[in-house]
């Protein structure tokens, strides 16, 4: 006897019962059919041929216009305090990041003079913003190094709208995803100028919290991280960046505490 392998004995046996159903009640077409066997479920046609799946329709996702800000709006913790008490353990423990002393004194109101060193540019939004899209997916030192070459090669932010041939990709192209970033910096300069009428995020810092919030999420590619990194570091908001790692760790500490 001739092996036939289960998948195709199946097809045959569903095609040969077709075939019966047709010839017993005259039909010249028999609708899909769905055939159960061993947990399967899917459709062939009165040949026995598998015919493609219908897809199911997924409900439609709420817009983001609709969305809450918070993209933890439902958990109650971490605390106030408890994001304090955190820092100031890490603080204790690392001492304070050589690094982010430019934006502790802007947190603080003071100026570089003020600690005795040389008087610094104080960034912008939208510079902070641009570097903060080149840190996706790479490292702060490789982002750095990708910022800098931007602005080498485009000395204002015309001049990268205005630009149209692979200019930005090639200046960022050290910082990774090269393609995707020029093109996500280029719609969002062209969206601010468009809206605004000159490419400026100054007006930022006289809103809130919320209303930041809302004006950048409408741009492609800046999601709540995105976000409240330009908060804190060039808006002096209280606002925090969680990503993956970040959202680990406090929700092992939070568990810790419960305990306690």
């Amino acid at each position: 006897p001739v092996h036939v392998a289960p998948r195709f004995a199946r097809l045959a046996w569903v095609s040969l019962e077709a075939r019966c159903s047709q010839a017993h009640n005259g039909l010249t077409h028999l609708p899909f059919r769905t055939t159960r066997i061993a947990g399967d479920r899917r459709l062939y046609d009165a040949a026995g041929k598998m015919t493609r799946k219908p897809k199911r329709k997924l409900p439609a996702s709420p817009s983001r216009r609709d969305s809450p800000l918070e993209p933890y709006h439902g958990h109650a913790a971490p605390s106030p305090a408890q994001c304090l008490a955190v820092r100031d353990a890490l603080l204790a423990f690392h001492g304070f990041p050589d690094e982010f002393a430019p934006f502790r004194l802007l947190r603080l109101g003071l100026s570089p003079e003020d600690e005795g060193d040389q008087p610094a540019p104080r960034p912008t939004v939208l510079d902070g913003l641009v570097t903060t899209l080149l840190s996706q997916n790479t490292t702060d030192a490789i982002s750095r190094r990708a910022f800098a070459s931007l602005k080498a090669a485009f000395p204002s932010w015309d001049q990268v709208v205005d630009e149209e041939g692979m200019g930005l990709e090639d200046a960022i192209r050290c910082g990774g995803l090269a393609a995707t970033k020029a093109a996500r910096i280029r719609a969002m300069l062209r969206g601010v100028r468009e809206k605004r009428g000159a490419i400026c995020l100054e007006y930022l810092r006289e809103l809130s919290v919320d209303e930041v919030k809302r004006e950048l999420s409408q741009f492609k590619g800046i999601g709540p991280k995105t976000v409240a990194c330009v908060l804190m570091f060039y808006l002096q908001k209280d606002d925090f960046p969680v990503d993956t790692h970040v959202r680990e760790s406090l929700l092992v500490n939070c568990y810790l505490w419960a305990l306690f």
